[in-house]
């Protein structure tokens, strides 16, 4: 394969990875929403602590996403070590996210409804990049690439099979030498 189609295929395989990564996300964010609202509106809690309730319900959404879609051809071996990272690059992603939000609130005052929200989001938008680049270069490792045997890449598949059957086949002698 040539260098631009190699380029091309691994932009291609990043493309559908952050698809999927932003279609959990995506989940993930509704989630978030929907419960951080549903707090703030039903309990008398702080803003920021219904924030961070709300994180932690959208990331054990997100794991299963993660693991079970858009990661799922990853190494699986580890899987008390996947958790525990996801954990803490979950947890550190929470941080920035609630961060901006704390800031906002409790720094500049701006706690409506509308402020909140936008805040919250912008929060998350921030701790997605640094998710999506923590989860994929620690967490959800890839899988070491395939190598195809030298001989697999110069011979055709035809002509490894004919060659194959020649060794295999019993040579009789030729009557007309004889």
């Amino acid at each position: 394969m040539s260098e631009r189609g190699a380029l091309r295929t691994r932009l291609d395989l990043l493309a559908r990875e952050v698809a999927k990564f932003g279609a959990v996300g995506a989940v993930g964010l509704l989630v978030n929403i929907l419960v951080f609202n549903l707090l703030r509106h039903t309990t008398d809690l702080q803003v920021v602590r219904a924030s961070v309730l709300a994180t932690f319900v959208a990331i054990l959404c997100n794991y299963v996403g993660f693991r079970y879609w858009t990661y799922r051809d990853r190494d699986k071996t580890g899987r008390t070590r996947e958790l525990t990272l996801f954990v803490l690059f979950s947890a550190a992603g929470a941080v920035i996210e609630n961060g901006v939000l704390y800031v906002a609130t409790y720094g500049f005052d701006w706690n409506t409804p509308v402020q909140s929200n936008f805040f919250k989001i912008l929060g998350i938008g921030i701790a997605t990049l640094f998710r999506f680049w923590s989860y994929r270069t620690w967490v959800f490792k890839a899988l070491p690439a395939a190598q195809p045997l030298p001989d697999e890449e110069a011979v055709p598949r035809a002509e490894r099979f004919l060659a194959q059957r020649r060794s295999t086949e019993t040579v009789e002698p030729d009557p007309v030498r004889n």
